[in-house]
């Protein structure tokens, strides 16, 4: 059973209609019916009787407010004991990418460290399919990758959006105005793994372009694409923040390939059920150092 719809199902029973609760929860009226009628369902009973202005409580309805109202308090409970950073103590299973781990990810670590020094974290890099798979058969906590997952009980948090550029080592001597994806095509491409978000958004460019029999080297490692890139063994779309050392050092040069290669957006991706709360919390903390690293970018700082 859903949290979230339990706290929903109060608001309602309190406000009386779904479109108050909805204005109270910052979210849609169809989000709230949505989620009454998933924990009616989940239950069994109905809880609420529709009108054409409000709605009222059944018997049933009436009957479980107390549960509901212990069961928020408890959760309440534990979330104040989360936030005594001496109080929280286990481990957390966190699976992330490269791409984060070029970017944001030793914030993070350092940020969840001073916050909650008693927590253990046991950090995994993979794909993001791969990951988005474990957190499904809930093998990991938290997913930092290329989302949204979407199956039932999984949550996603935006974290952040990195522009891409196509990139290429100087020795290959490519012009620095205008190029067709297909001029570019005659040198392997370098992409992420198979299956990946980018891999599919790369073939689907190039079928676009009608460029058949394209030659793609596919890797799960992003310092090995970057290596390869700047050895001139091929081209590769990447997230302009994580190679601007490379640019700036002109190992790396970025190219103006028509189309341009779309950019990436990133999750937090957890099962929300109620042992995995801390989860919440971290994807949280995730979520705003993600916008203060976006932010400091556009500002032109570095961390």
């Amino acid at each position: 059973m859903n949290l979230r719809f339990v706290e929903t199902f109060l608001w309602v029973a309190r406000l009386g209609s779904f479109s108050a609760a909805a204005d109270r929860l910052n979210t849609t009226q169809a989000a709230i019916s949505n989620r009454i009628a998933t924990l009616e369902r989940d239950l069994g009973i109905q809880l609420f009787e529709r009108e054409v202005r409000c709605v009222r409580l059944t018997t049933l309805g009436q009957q479980i407010i107390p549960k509901a109202e212990e069961l928020v308090r408890v959760a309440d409970e534990f979330r104040d004991a989360v936030s005594d950073p001496g109080s929280l103590r286990g481990t957390i299973r966190i699976g992330t990418i490269d791409s984060i781990v070029y970017a944001w990810l030793p914030q993070l670590m350092e940020k969840i460290h001073k916050r909650y020094p008693s927590v253990a974290i046991d950090l995994n890099t993979d794909t993001s399919l791969s990951l988005g798979r474990e957190v499904i058969d809930r093998k990991t906590d938290l997913a930092l990758i290329l989302g949204p997952v979407t199956s039932p009980g999984i949550i996603n948090l935006d974290l952040c959006t990195f522009a891409c550029s196509w990139l290429a080592s100087p020795s290959l001597g490519l012009p620095s105005g205008p190029l067709s994806l297909a001029e570019i095509a005659h040198h392997p491409i370098l992409a992420y793994s198979r299956g990946s978000i980018a891999h599919l958004r790369i073939q689907r460019l190039l079928a676009d372009e009608g460029i058949e029999n394209p030659t793609i080297y596919n890797s799960n490692s992003l310092a090995t694409i970057m290596r390869l890139a700047k050895d001139g063994i091929g081209i590769t779309p990447l997230p302009t923040v994580i190679v601007r050392e490379h640019l700036e050092a002109g190992t790396l040069v970025a190219l103006d390939v028509t189309p341009a290669f779309q950019p990436l957006t990133f999750h937090a991706v957890y099962s929300d059920h109620p042992g995995n709360l801390i989860s919440a919390v971290i994807a949280r903390m995730s979520q705003e150092v993600a916008h203060e690293f976006s932010q400091a970018q556009l500002d032109g700082a570095s961390w």
